[in-house]
């Protein structure tokens, strides 16, 4: 008689690979299935704590992925935007003291606007942000925009929803894990400049 039980070693390995998957899953999963509570979307902006876990939604917009950035940027079908914020010369650097704005690599032919993504703007940041929108979408408020900074960051969240609610724009997609995992992705990153 035939015997049509698995080798109990290989059972065994087959539930080691299992729990190795499963590993694996759970460290690159969002915070939100770890037994954290979900960052719930607050109704308003973020005014501080701007490097924090973020909601995984957006009303408005579409929250995406790397998969379905990469997807985007590789057929040149969406406008990326870098809100990251730029570095601020400390006012009370020593005469002579030498400044230089810490580098940032951003996703390749993504226009760099930084300083609009916090929870409140001045006048003058805000008009930045909105001529810079206008000029890259061709006054078109259906045109595709991608909008990001980097993993846990609500400057982006910030700048997606004040694209929606503030200024009309009806096709902007979040990408919440930006820089940070576009470069875990093994994607190619390149040096920034802040558009003037």
């Amino acid at each position: 008689m035939k015997n049509d039980r698995p080798d109990s070693s290989l059972a065994r390995l087959a539930w080691l690979g299992m729990a190795g998957l499963a590993a694996v899953l759970f460290a690159f999963a969002p915070t939100a299935g770890r037994g954290e509570p979900p960052v719930p979307e607050p109704a308003g902006y973020r005014m501080d704590d701007y490097r924090a876990p973020t909601p995984a939604t957006l009303k408005g917009a579409r929250v995406i992925d790397t998969a379905e950035a990469e997807r985007l940027w590789r057929a040149k079908a969406a406008i990326f935007v870098d809100v990251m914020p730029r570095d601020v010369k400390p006012a009370n650097l020593p005469p002579g003291t030498l400044w230089r704005d810490k580098r940032r690599d951003h996703l390749p032919g993504s226009v760099w606007l930084p300083n609009v993504g916090y929870g409140a703007l001045t006048a003058e940041t805000n008009a930045y942000f909105r001529s810079h929108l206008e000029a890259l979408a061709g006054s078109n408020r259906t045109a595709a925009l991608v909008i990001y900074c980097q993993t846990d960051c609500w400057m982006s969240w910030n700048a997606a929803k004040r694209a929606i609610e503030e200024y009309g724009y009806s096709n902007i997609a979040w990408y919440p894990a930006g820089s940070d995992g576009w470069a875990r992705s093994g994607l190619p990153l390149e040096q920034g400049q802040p558009t003037p």
